[in-house]
């Protein structure tokens, strides 16, 4: 599960892709399969969270990796790199960065 903390010491991957809206379902799909059937055996993974907007423009990969060098790895991992390949094929664009949480707010 998705650990959302300023004390946490995760990695935190966000990717949002831009995807003709006829091609948003196959994306999440297949980020989602790669999660399930790749992604989740690695070492150092923690949770993904596939976000798919309302307008059918982007898909977000929300995931988290236990240190930056287990994301990494999962990069070099010819496994990973097939699912990786295939959703830029899928994407018009895409646009990964790794975060720290800086402060969460709840009510």
């Amino acid at each position: 599960m998705a650990t959302i903390s300023t004390d946490a010491p995760i990695a935190t991957l966000i990717n949002v892709f831009t995807v003709q809206p006829d091609r948003q379902r196959a994306l999440a799909d297949l980020l989602a399969r790669a999660t399930e059937e790749v992604m989740q055996h690695l070492p150092g993974f923690v949770s993904a969270n596939i976000h798919a907007s309302t307008d059918g423009g982007k898909v977000v990969n929300y995931a988290q990796w236990r240190s930056v060098d287990d994301f990494h790895a999962m990069l070099d991992n010819p496994e990973a790199q097939v699912h990786m390949r295939q959703a830029a094929e899928l994407a018009e664009r895409y646009e990964p960065h790794l975060y720290a949480v800086e402060s969460t707010h709840q009510r």
